[in-house]
């Protein structure tokens, strides 16, 4: 049994650190707390259900498709909303407040074209063959969600690590003023931020949706709540502390709802929160900020 349990929130652990992944990008280089950003998870996965009902798509295509769309919305709601605060230099309670209203319109507009009735994908998309390895059972929807978020880390961290624009993204990340005077496009480099911080948001939801077979309009609010747990916790901007805290969180929500009681996992989740800010405010993996007179 616990095994059992310990392996499903491995793989919760697994989307909550994906879909943290873009949101501690998107906070760590352009500065904001985007909170249309749960929408572009609730979008990946209505779009897969979209593609797979209208179009019959396998989930081989579906994923990519939805994920890439997921961020080509994200990119025109920047465009929209908050390139224009940026080049004001509007302080960051401006793009929180835009950003609020942008997603409950956005919410709103999506609850009544689709309606509030939970969607589901069309049986046979995914096979429901599972695994057994002694007490353990995995089932697709989980290796799936395991082996494209190991893929997305990876390359991720590739594209950081090893590649000019990662070295801008970064530049951008520290100095953004400085790193337009060396002649970094800003612009285009906050827009391909915001680009892949919707896609791997975008592909979280197709994977959850998967995973539950369970679509809804605000699915993508709970899941934001999850997602500043765990980008405070692994520490803001940190790609390694997302992934850490990330599948953390999920085992522990696991254990708390197979052990204790299934209500008790977001207040346990936020009690570990508040734990974490107390001990170290700039979270686990983070390093606090250095201000000088």
């Amino acid at each position: 049994m616990l095994a059992q349990q310990l392996v499903n929130g491995v793989f919760l652990g697994a989307t909550y650190a994906l879909f943290a992944l873009g949101f501690t990008l998107m906070f760590g280089v352009l500065r904001v707390i985007n909170l249309t950003y749960g929408f572009y998870f609730t979008a990946g996965a209505f779009l897969a259900l979209l593609l797979t009902k209208s179009l019959g798509w396998p989930i081989a295509a579906v994923l990519p498709a939805a994920a890439v769309l997921s961020g080509v919305i994200a990119v025109l709601v920047d465009w929209l909303l908050l390139t224009r605060l940026r080049r004001v230099g509007a302080p960051e309670l401006a793009s929180l407040m835009v950003t609020l209203g942008a997603v409950l319109a956005l919410y709103a507009a999506m609850t009544s074209w689709l309606g509030p009735d939970i969607k589901r994908f069309p049986p046979g998309l995914i096979s429901a063959q599972a695994i057994e390895i002694g007490m353990v059972r995995v089932t697709m929807p989980q290796l799936l969600i395991l082996g494209v978020t190991v893929l997305l880390v990876g390359g991720l961290v590739a594209l950081m690590r090893l590649s000019r624009l990662g070295l801008a993204i970064r530049a951008m990340a520290e100095r953004p003023d400085v790193a337009g005077l060396m002649g970094i496009d800003t612009g285009r480099t906050a827009a391909f931020v915001s680009f892949v911080s919707g896609s791997l948001a975008g592909a979280g939801g197709v994977l959850i949706g998967l995973n539950f077979n369970a679509i809804q309009p605000f699915m993508g609010e709970s899941m934001m709540l999850r997602g500043f747990v765990v980008v405070i916790v692994g520490g803001l901007g940190d790609i390694r502390g997302a992934v850490i805290a990330g599948l953390l969180l999920g085992i522990v929500e696991v254990l708390t709802a197979g052990y204790v009681a299934s209500g008790l996992k977001e207040a346990v989740a936020f009690a570990i929160l508040v734990a974490v800010l107390w001990t170290r405010p700039a979270g686990l993996f983070g390093r606090a900020a250095v201000r000088r007179a």
